[in-house]
């Protein structure tokens, strides 16, 4: 009961301490928008993924990475209408 205990304590932390995690209430839409930012952000950080991507789309490293960091604001697209 006490592991029970400690492993949802655990993950309550983890969900605050990173956005990313997800909670219950986390839409289908939030959760795609979160692991594309990921995604886009490890690439634009890391020169040897960045030069892959650059090569293979035959662009400059300068211009690939501008395109991740402008498809950052919104991955998924627009957010679905919210209902109330």
């Amino acid at each position: 009961m006490a592991d029970k205990l400690r492993t949802q304590q655990e993950l309550e932390r983890l969900q605050a301490k990173y956005i990313g995690t997800g909670h219950p209430d986390t839409t289908s839409w939030e959760w795609r928008t979160n692991l594309h930012r990921d995604t886009f952000s490890s690439i634009a950080g890391h020169r040897p993924l960045l030069a892959y991507v650059a090569l293979a789309e035959n662009e400059p490293l300068v211009k690939v990475r501008a395109q991740l960091i402008r498809k950052m604001l919104q991955p998924a697209g627009p957010p679905p209408p919210r209902e109330e």
